[in-house]
């Protein structure tokens, strides 16, 4: 299996040629003709097949490789169905080795030791997973190990000399070598920075070296097998595909492999491959290469750094300046000399009214509404600003749902004089204008984003996506606690101070802790704030509210998506479910991974409530307290007042309203006469007639 790979770097080596290494996304453009795809791409002269696994989220691939996913899932294509398609092309006499490519997350459902058994009975070769680093990977590699099959890694131009060592050293038939940063595609041009990259890797490891990312033509083909020992082609053979007539695909991908790889014109290309001798010294030299990560990645099961290998480094750096920064007072010293900028610290108020109407226990609110831009978004977008400044970083890139988080880098990013790019579905850009021209006001570009969902899920996808490609001076502020390590962690740090002013508020101004903590969950940034600082209080309780059409803790499982392993809202076959919820912020199909932790441990109980009882929620906090809150938080208005109306007097609640509803208030005028919320006030027994 990975025998039969090195096979054929080492024969193409004799032959003095390289080996052509070719993608296809399985059961893309029709089912029906993939076997024959497969056959002629190896007719065509391909040596290896990278065969694509779809996913709905392919977070560093471009355009071209992103809809051949969505066509092939449109026709059912999972990894049962990519099996199947290699046994019957076996049986029909495919010999070339075959690699199966893509994401973690269909491939950790459907089994990883499953997997390979049915890899290695039916002639798959190995594996190359796009966001499963060798720190990620352990299980994945021992499988393969034990059952004769390839893990292939990647290599960036990101990465450092010190990891290329260690990614060097788990190779066990060749190294792909992504030749520029950036998502997937064919370019005008070969990176002109490719032998300086080849000649890092050369210094370590005579291993064979396969470069995609960017190669289209028979002279972009040339050019790097003058350099490396396998040229990879993807996103151009896609788009052959998706361009040739139907039942003459097989044909027309056969004639254009023949023709880049030089086949068509009777031989194949001699290539001078002495550049590929290692400077033994150098490798004899390498000591202490292993990557560190400083803080633990993992909350129980849940998190870890699941990415693409351009983004590796970066993430650890990014770490190591986090934890010099929490360690240094004159970090904390500047972040709260904004204090007052950002509005901090939050009032405590005591929902007098909404707690009388009630009848049941008193409500505290903790009034996030009240900072600068109007959420708990600021909190974190000028600790994450202040760190990017540290790094050195001058370009900022963001994600938003609801457009708070948004609003609130472009503000950090207008007070510091960065560059600044948000990223929104363009179903959330509709549904908060408001929201959106306040970015713009505040100097950010906003680029809506029409794939997927068109909502927040896809808009992280594309931050990812800019991310790879300008991983050297760009920093993306994550918005919420979701993410690769260190992200929840880093997150959490920063939104911590709600919950750590809301401690000394509540003994100072009710004269106790409170006997409950609610707070709103999409992601989770608000709500672990408010937790964190309580955890170890074991007689107060906190419940998480999520949006019943979104409710990833209530009825998702885990699996991995944006970096992180967490409970998702997926299907059977590990692809990510569309969502809706009437609140643009909850609008997401993952969670936090500490959410994740919280709920498996059961500190923290997670519930999920409607569209009709947030709205019921906003109704009430808007008419008995003057407070017009976000839906979002509206979510967990509802919520509190449930378990107020049960809970005796002299009990407290603290509730954390995350944000104002200015936002939100065209959506509730279209929305609210579509409702009875008398019904709902009638369920929860507090009717007043």
């Amino acid at each position: 299996m990975s025998e039969a790979l090195r096979k054929v770097f080492q024969e193409a080596k004799e032959k003095k040629r390289p080996v052509f290494v070719a993608f296809v996304t399985s059961g893309y453009p029709d089912p029906e003709e993939t076997v024959d795809i497969l056959l002629g791409l190896e007719e065509g002269g391909a040596d290896i097949i990278e065969f694509g696994i779809p996913f709905t989220d392919p977070l560093a691939d471009g355009i071209v490789i992103q809809e051949a996913n969505s066509v092939a899932l449109e026709h059912n294509i999972d990894v049962d169905q990519s099996l199947s398609f290699i046994s019957q092309a076996r049986a029909r006499g495919l010999k070339a080795p075959v690699l199966f490519m893509g994401y973690y997350n269909p491939m950790l459902i459907y089994g990883e030791e499953k997997l390979v058994e049915e890899c290695k009975k039916i002639g798959v070769n190995g594996f190359i997973v796009v966001d499963l680093p060798p720190e990620e990977s352990n299980n994945l590699q021992e499988l393969c190990t034990r059952n004769g099959l390839s893990y292939v890694p990647l290599i960036a131009p990101s990465t450092t000399e010190k990891r290329i060592q260690k990614l060097s050293r788990t190779s066990d038939s060749f190294i792909y070598v992504v030749s520029r940063l950036g998502t997937t595609g064919f370019r005008d041009e070969v990176n002109k920075e490719l032998p300086d990259l080849i000649a890092r890797i050369r210094k370590y490891t005579d291993t064979p070296l396969a470069v995609g990312f960017g190669v289209s033509t028979r002279e972009h083909f040339q050019i790097v097998a003058s350099h490396a020992e396998g040229v990879v082609i993807g996103s151009k053979i896609v788009n052959v595909l998706k361009t040739a007539e139907k039942g003459k695909r097989a044909e027309r991908i056969k004639a254009y492999a023949s023709e880049v790889c030089g086949l068509s014109s009777g031989h194949r290309d001699e290539v001078d491959n002495t550049s590929a001798k290692v400077d033994q010294n150098i490798r004899n030299d390498c000591v202490n290469i292993d990557e560190e990560i400083i803080l633990s990645s993992r909350f129980g099961e849940f998190g870890g750094l699941y990415v693409p290998e351009a983004l590796f480094d970066c993430i650890m750096e990014l770490e190591k300046e986090f934890v010099k920064a929490k360690d240094d007072p004159n970090f904390w010293k500047e972040y709260q000399s904004y204090y007052d900028y950002m509005g901090r610290e939050s009032k405590l108020h005591y929902a007098d009214r909404l707690t009388n109407y009630i009848g049941g226990a008193r409500i505290w609110l903790k009034r996030e509404d009240l900072n600068h831009t109007g959420s708990h978004k600021i909190n974190n977008a000028i600790g994450q600003v202040l760190l990017a400044k540290r790094i050195g970083k001058t370009r900022i890139i963001a994600e938003t749902g609801a457009g708070q988080h948004g609003v609130a880098t472009a503000t950090a990013c207008a007070k510091f004089g960065l560059e600044c790019i948000v990223y929104m579905g363009s179903e959330d850009v509709e549904r908060q204008k408001l929201n959106v021209f306040r970015m713009k006001l505040l100097g950010a570009s906003v680029v809506p984003v029409n794939s997927g969902s068109n909502t927040l899920k896809d808009a992280i996808n594309e931050a990812m996506r800019d991310w790879v490609t300008n991983v050297r001076n760009t920093h993306y502020v994550v918005g919420s606690a979701i993410g690769p390590h260190p992200f929840p962690t880093i997150v959490r740090e920063f939104q911590s101070v709600i919950g750590k002013e809301a401690r000394e508020q509540m003994l100072k101004q009710a004269g106790k802790l409170p006997d409950l903590i609610v707070a709103c969950v999409g992601g989770g940034s608000n709500s672990i704030g408010i937790f964190a600082p309580f955890i170890n209080d074991k007689d107060v309780k906190m419940v998480g509210v999520e949006a019943g059409g979104d409710a990833t803790l209530t009825i998702g499982t885990p699996g991995v998506l944006h970096g992180t392993r967490t409970y998702l809202l997926q299907n059977d076959k590990g692809q990510i479910n569309h969502t809706h919820s009437i609140s643009a912020g909850l609008d997401y199909p993952g969670v936090g991974p500490e959410h994740s932790w919280l709920k498996e441990t059961r500190r923290v109980e997670y519930v999920a409530v409607t569209d009709k009882e947030a709205l019921y929620g906003f109704k009430r906090m808007s008419e008995l307290e003057g407070i017009i809150p976000a839906l979002e938080t509206s979510h967990a208005i509802y919520q509190t007042i449930k378990l107020a109306s049960k809970m005796r007097k002299d009990q407290d609640i603290l509730l954390c309203v995350s944000g104002r509803g200015d936002k939100d208030v065209s959506t509730v005028e279209k929305e609210l006469p579509n409702y009875d919320l008398k019904s709902v006030e009638e369920a929860l027994g507090i009717a007043k007639g």
